[in-house]
């Protein structure tokens, strides 16, 4: 039976029975189980890891308290954000960057706090960073977020990755957090063999385990691998067969509902001992781990998308992080985002909605429940060791690649400020300095672009207006007057003396300089100053200058015309000439120059038959009576519709008085207007010549009134008139090629330039 004819017993794809889910669904399903399960396989290691790492300088018993924190943060991310957040297959959960910071804020806060104040400080950097992702997300922030740079981001990353190796060292060595890393690594008598051992061995398999075993993530075969050798070595060490007293495990976490509620009271109830001066100091830390952690899921979202044909939302995607982080952080929870490990080990493994996002935290909240005694065995070491394989792989390789070439030389030396003010000085610090060299970034990158894109002269660019023969020869004879510039980019502080050097000796010389600005994206005070200092110059011998197709995104909030009259510039002359068209700016000054030149423009009355260049020679021949037979007379007012692109028509429109545009609906739906027809020209040439459609709209810009002749009456009076079709076909031919050649004429110029 055809695909597109199911069987009548078989219930439709689009509206399967409850009783009998479709295939597909079944499937969906199915994927959705497998990939939450692998995804929890590879972020619960992690996340106790995490947990371990951040709550080690708080001593003895610290590791399983640390465990906890790692699986509540696991459960509570899991589950929560895929039920707020939008992006399929997305997996949140405790990550290294969360690891880092929170990592070094404990060590502080470990020497000048006792340990329950230290960790209720710990959650509340944790809830206030959520709740800063929730206002990230409120404000539109996740697109600002984005457009980090990327040396930025990856030198604080490459910082993080050293940091959490190092911070490593010790549990991997058997030693305690506390002893100086100088003096423990110099001193291999301090040193626990079967720490080293397990370590070693979980690094090695954890790295290998790929190339071998597809269907594990490495993480957990790594793990199993370092489980097996400790209890391996422990058969000739029964002080390795105990849990009291042995600082190579995890040990007894007590993980249970009621002892994280009852952890929360305590926490609760510390409150009142913090000081303003206290909670103030989190302050740092907060923005920058809620920085971290939406860039950190942000970039995973677009690898997501990149996998599933998805399109995540980025600012819902931060309502939801910042909600689970929140609730993370009052449960006592490691902070985290969406992560890339995990979540492509879901998608691979079939996760292709939020269902395997709630399946991966639900199987956290079971291990979490149900397996407290089997992690209490977990060797630190094991989890050092998988710490070790995430800091090598969070270490950007590819940016050593910059150092091939000259020109990024410069963004490789930002990498490395960063990853030298993270190790030297600190997370936060570096925080602060990669904004300023962001800020650094953008000026050299804004400074090093050209803001003149084209420049040129008035004889060399005309506007869309077009014009009769004898006003264009003025027009090319007189446009070396005006000097017609294309600007591009932001106007600002960085780039205004660069501007006005460039165009100087224009402005001491030309009558008119037009600057087309459509390709600005924004004006400063300080451009718009210097436009002022431009009209003064153009003003001090007569000049103008003019502006066309001004950016509406100002520091007023309002259009550029507004805006310069708000701070009164070019009061001292004339004042600045501005369109919301470039291209009307510049015919506003071709129509300058001819009045200047004493070029008739029109007088305003409406043109007979024989004052009209098209019918040139008419009179002379007597054909005149027998053609204003065969032409029809049309007004229109302002804004109405002459014609419109499709409508099939032989009709040739010649201008008496008034002014036309002939537009064409742009991409967007607005429309552009392709020429401007005067007094005394024509359009609707390409119809007429064809017996066609028409290829654009044609609109009064004021009222007209038109000569309208129809292809057929003019076939019917040349089979009477031969001399009348003959002469027509001549001017039309002849005025179309001085069209064509104008056209040739600035599209070299253009080229050359």
């Amino acid at each position: 039976m055809s695909p597109a004819s199911p069987s009548p017993a078989s219930p439709s794809p689009a509206s399967p029975s409850p009783a009998s889910p479709s295939p597909a669904s079944t499937d969906s399903r199915a994927g959705d189980l497998w990939g939450g399960l692998a995804a929890m396989l590879v972020a619960l290691p992690s996340a106790i890891a995490f947990g371990v790492a951040i709550h080690a300088p708080f001593g003895a018993g610290a590791a399983s308290l640390g465990a906890v924190a790692g699986m509540v943060g696991a459960v509570v991310l899991g589950v929560v954000n895929p039920l707020l957040g939008g992006t399929q297959g997305l997996i949140s959960a405790p990550c290294a960057p969360a690891a880092a910071v929170m990592g070094a804020l404990a060590g502080e806060l470990a020497r000048g706090h006792d340990a329950p104040t230290a960790l209720l400080m710990l959650g509340l950097v944790g809830g206030a960073a959520g709740l800063l992702q929730i206002g990230f997300g409120a404000l539109g922030g996740g697109k600002v977020i984005k457009y980090i740079p990327y040396p930025v981001v990856a030198g604080y990353l490459s910082g993080v990755a050293i940091l959490i190796f190092v911070k490593q060292l010790p549990p991997f060595l058997g030693a305690s957090s506390r002893e100086g890393l100088l003096a423990l690594l110099t001193s291999p008598s301090r040193w626990s063999v079967p720490s080293v051992v397990v370590g070693s061995v979980t690094v090695a398999v954890t790295f290998l385990a790929p190339r071998v075993i597809r269907a594990v993530p490495g993480a957990i075969v790594g793990l199993v691998a370092g489980i097996g050798t400790y209890f391996a070595l422990s058969i000739g060490d029964a002080s390795l067969r105990t849990l009291e007293g042995n600082r190579l495990v995890i040990g007894r976490m007590g993980a249970s509902a009621g002892a994280v509620a009852q952890g929360v009271l305590e926490r609760t109830a510390g409150i009142s001992h913090l000081t303003f001066g206290s909670v103030a100091a989190l302050a740092g830390p907060a923005i920058t781990l809620a920085a971290l952690l939406s860039i950190d899921t942000l970039k995973t979202c677009v690898v997501v998308d990149a996998l599933t044909g998805s399109r995540h939302e980025s600012n819902r995607e931060l309502r939801a992080q910042g909600i689970g982080n929140l609730l993370g952080g009052l449960l006592g929870g490691v902070p985290g985002a969406g992560t890339s490990g995990a979540t492509l080990v879901n998608v691979a493994s079939g996760g292709r909605s939020r269902v395997s996002g709630v399946v991966e935290g639900g199987l956290c909240l079971v291990a979490f429940l149900l397996l407290g005694d089997v992690i209490a065995w977990i060797p630190l070491a094991s989890l050092s060791g998988i710490l070790f394989v995430v800091a090598v792989r969070m270490i950007d390789k590819e940016s050593f690649a910059l150092l091939r070439h000259r020109s990024t030389l410069l963004d490789f030396g930002v990498i490395l400020a960063v990853v030298a003010v993270a190790l030297a000085v600190g997370l936060i610090e570096a925080s602060v300095a990669g904004v300023g060299l962001a800020i650094l970034l953008f000026f050299r990158e804004h400074m090093s672009t050209a803001v003149v894109r084209h420049r040129t002269t008035g004889d060399r660019v005309f506007s869309r207006k077009r014009r009769l023969p004898e006003q264009a020869a003025a027009l090319e004879r007189e446009g070396h007057r005006t000097t017609y510039v294309e600007l591009q980019g932001n106007l600002f502080f960085g780039t205004t003396d660069k501007l006005f050097s460039e165009l100087a000796q224009d402005l001491a010389v030309r009558d008119f300089v037009v600057l087309d600005l459509r390709r600005v994206h924004g004006i400063d005070y300080t451009a718009a100053r210097l436009l002022d200092q431009m009209d003064r110059r153009l003003d001090s011998h007569g000049g103008r200058l003019v502006l066309g197709g001004a950016p509406s995104n100002v520091p007023s909030g309002r259009n550029l015309r507004h805006y310069l009259a708000l701070l009164q510039l070019g009061q001292h002359s004339g004042g600045i000439e501005v369109f919301d068209d470039a291209d009307d700016a510049l015919a506003w000054v071709e129509d300058q120059v001819l009045e200047q030149a004493r070029v008739t423009l029109h007088d305003g009355g409406a043109l007979q038959l024989g004052e009209l260049a098209l019918f040139e020679g008419f009179r002379e021949g007597g054909l005149l009576e027998p053609l204003a037979a065969c032409v029809e007379e049309r007004s229109f007012g302002t804004g109405e519709a002459i014609f419109r692109a499709g409508e099939v028509s032989d009709e040739l429109m010649v201008v008496r008085r008034g002014a036309v545009s002939l537009q064409l609906t742009a991409p967007d739906g607005g429309m552009f207007r392709i020429a401007s027809v005067g007094r005394g020209d024509f359009f609707g040439e390409i119809a007429f010549l064809e017996r066609g459609s028409r290829t654009a709209d044609a609109v009064a810009d004021e009222p007209t009134e038109l000569f309208v002749l129809s292809r057929g009456r003019l076939d019917d009076l040349s089979r009477e008139r031969p001399v009348a079709g003959v002469l027509i076909y001549a001017r039309l031919a002849r005025m179309l090629a001085f069209r064509l050649r104008a056209a040739d004429a600035e599209i070299g110029a253009l080229r050359a330039d």
